[in-house]
């Protein structure tokens, strides 16, 4: 029987849940809340996590559950508590404030507040005895300098509406090579030549980063050899570290180390649903097994792990099970030996049970250190018999591991991560050519259909036990245009680019700056303190980076000037600058490689257009859209006979003569 229950009860969030019981009197984020510390006159604490945080795991049992200490919060302040992934809004903004005030941030998100919103004071993660000495001084600074507190208040919200803001366009110019350039140049001086990715800890994998890496370097091949190397070193390194869950498949958010080696055990959908778009294409390129591996994999952990009956997709498995961080997933020596009998000689040479892996108290986490053709050339074995004694040795410690406690799964279904998902889905089925992987695609798709998408083109953001309750943020809008966009790509049913011409428009009408034309995150209904512009691209691209590929790509379909005017404009104003910071402008960074080297579309048609389309996009192809099947209302394919098996490349508004050859058009586009 538990002894306390607060207003999170009533929430459909796992992490407002795990608060639910919690002697703090937490209540959601609502206006009710601020009104009732404007009437009594009460500093709001705005505390911001996710399920799958361990050191929000660690407050919480630390202050949280204490009731001494839940005793003073709950007579000086209104709780708030928030899930950051179900109210991105209410994060970027706080996470913004915090980071003015201390120059860093993360999760736990702590933010105090005046009882209009206003950030008087915050900071991350608070060991209990400073959690309570800076809860008795706030307490007694509001009630002895209000003036002071006020004054203070009024700039840091300042500093909050004018950060990552654009508020009027910057002149149209021509965008020039030599930005594309110095942007690698600058960037590369941070590279790790040795075990990939940055060159410091903690290491994020950061896929739309290797992306546009990836794409510079295929399409500019005589001056970045070392770039594709880098690319491949870093996708090879990631895949054999301990990021990676070798077992079971699936990436951890980040490692703490400059190896890979060590994670941070949580596992988010939006990673992993980036991360297998980005190996897919790595695999078109290189065809490297291990990164087709890497794939099937992942996606065979997400069907088992992460997919409801109805196709949408789970958000996270926390870090912690028992109270423990990686608990779940790391072994002891004598555990695998008992497990594996003589077949462990091989593994632990295969999996690092040696110093290599050894983390701490006995505990190992598998990882590798080369490519099955190399380890099976050293086990006089074949490449095929290795891959199958690999698949028998998952599968007993996969067997195994499953009778242990499992790490709590966030169960709420985000419609920006589908849709990062579902588009996840469509690269790997061109890339590998199964069918179940568009099937998925089309049965998310749906979904966010049926359960996401009103009437009016509204999407919704969440949805857990049967409901959608929260309106959708530009994030929404951006990535479930650009997945359906895809889902076009690899089906020709125009359904889908009717559905993100729509929601394209929907997100100008309620998102759009008329000005500026960048997109705010929130639409105009907010009562946030501050309208923010997701700018920088991060773990996740910006949204604004997506819409500006959306425009882009939407303009270059129908034809339309006004998005792609757009799409300039946007580019254009974070054009100055980028190249001082390419990580952070990775994706912006692809968009301008469209403009220089104009998208061209790849329109197949006929009969056999299914097939032909398989065989073409099962190559890496940047910079390429795709269109056509036998009938099409896209007007570079009017006039054009849609019934024979035929090949074009269209460039601005221009098609080449039809090619009825597969083999011969083939060899145009791969010279």
């Amino acid at each position: 029987m538990n002894r306390f229950t607060n207003d999170l009860i009533h929430e459909s969030s796992p992490y407002l849940l795990q608060h639910a019981h919690n002697p703090v009197n937490w209540v959601p984020w609502s206006d009710d809340a601020f009104a009732r510390a404007e009437k009594e006159n009460k500093l709001v604490l705005v505390s911001i996590g996710y399920s799958a945080c361990h050191w929000c795991h660690v407050m919480e049992h630390e202050s949280f559950e204490d009731e001494e200490v839940a005793t003073w919060m709950n007579r000086y302040f209104v709780c708030i508590k928030v899930d950051r992934e179900e109210r991105p809004d209410v994060d970027q903004v706080y996470m913004n404030a915090v980071q003015l005030m201390t120059q860093r941030g993360g999760w736990p998100l702590n933010c105090f507040t005046l009882p209009d919103g206003r950030p008087v004071y915050g900071g991350t993660y608070f060991p209990k005895e400073h959690w309570v000495q800076a809860l008795q001084s706030l307490e007694y600074v509001y009630r002895q300098k209000p003036e002071e507190v006020l004054e203070y208040a009024h700039r840091l919200q300042q500093g909050v509406q004018q950060s990552e803001l654009i508020e009027k366009p910057q002149p149209l110019t021509d965008f020039e090579e030599s930005k594309l350039e110095e942007l690698v140049l600058r960037w590369s001086h941070n590279f790790d030549r040795r075990e990939g990715g940055g060159s410091r800890a903690p290491k994020f994998p950061l896929p739309n980063n290797y992306e546009f890496l990836l794409h510079y370097a295929v399409t500019r091949k005589e001056a970045s050899e070392n770039i594709l190397q880098h690319v491949y070193l870093t996708l090879d390194k990631m895949a054999f570290g301990g990021i990676y869950d070798q077992v079971g498949g699936g990436f951890c958010r980040y490692s703490v180390d400059v190896l890979w080696k060590v994670p941070h055990f949580e596992k988010m959908l939006y990673d992993n649903a980036q991360l297998v778009s980005l190996y897919a294409k790595a695999y078109q390129q290189s065809k490297n097994p291990t990164y087709r591996e890497i794939v099937t994999q992942t996606l065979d952990w997400t069907e088992r792990e992460m997919t409801t009956p109805d196709g949408a997709f789970y958000s996270a498995l926390d870090a912690d099970s028992e109270g423990e961080e990686g608990k779940f997933y790391i072994w002891k020596e004598q555990e695998l030996r008992s497990l594996l009998g003589n077949d462990f000689n091989w593994v632990k040479d295969f999996y690092n049970v040696n110093q290599l892996g050894y983390w701490e108290e006995g505990n190992y986490i598998l990882m590798r250190s080369a490519h099955n053709t190399d380890f099976a050339r050293k086990m006089n074995w074949t490449a095929e018999d290795l891959k199958q004694k690999i698949a028998g040795i998952n599968q007993i410690l996969l067997d195994y591991r499953n009778k242990r406690v499992r790490p709590g799964l966030d169960n709420k279904c985000l419609t920006s991560w589908n849709a990062m998902q579902l588009k996840a889905y469509v690269d790997a089925y061109f890339a590998l050519g199964d069918e179940t992987y568009l099937l998925a695609a089309l049965k998310n798709a749906r979904w966010i259909e049926k359960n996401q998408l009103d009437d009016e083109l509204n999407l919704f953001h969440n949805y857990n036990g049967g409901r959608s309750s929260i309106p959708g943020f530009l994030e929404d809008y951006a990535h479930v245009i650009s997945a359906f966009i895809r889902l076009y790509q690899a089906t020709f049913d125009e359904h889908w680019l009717e559905q993100a011409r729509h929601l394209c428009d929907k997100a100008i009408s309620d998102f759009q700056d008329p000005e500026s034309r960048m997109f705010f995150f929130t639409d105009s209904s907010s009562t946030l303190i501050a309208r923010k512009m997701d700018l920088n691209d991060n773990v996740t691209p910006a949204t604004n980076s997506v819409m500006c590929h959306n425009l882009l790509v939407l303009g270059t379909y129908f034809d339309n000037a006004s998005y792609l005017k757009d799409a300039r404009q946007m580019l254009m104003n974070v054009y100055e600058g980028m190249e001082q910071y390419g990580s952070g402008y990775s994706n912006w960074a692809i968009a301008l490689m469209h403009f220089l080297d104009n998208l061209k579309d790849i329109s197949i048609t006929g009969k056999n257009w299914k097939e032909n389309l398989r065989e073409i996009a099962s190559a890496y192809l940047p910079g390429t859209l795709l269109s056509g099947g036998t009938q099409s209302s896209l007007p570079h394919l009017a006039g054009k006979d849609l019934s024979l098996d035929c090949f074009y490349i269209c460039e601005n508004n221009t098609c080449s003569l039809p090619e009825t050859k597969l083999e011969k058009f083939r060899e145009s586009i791969f010279p």
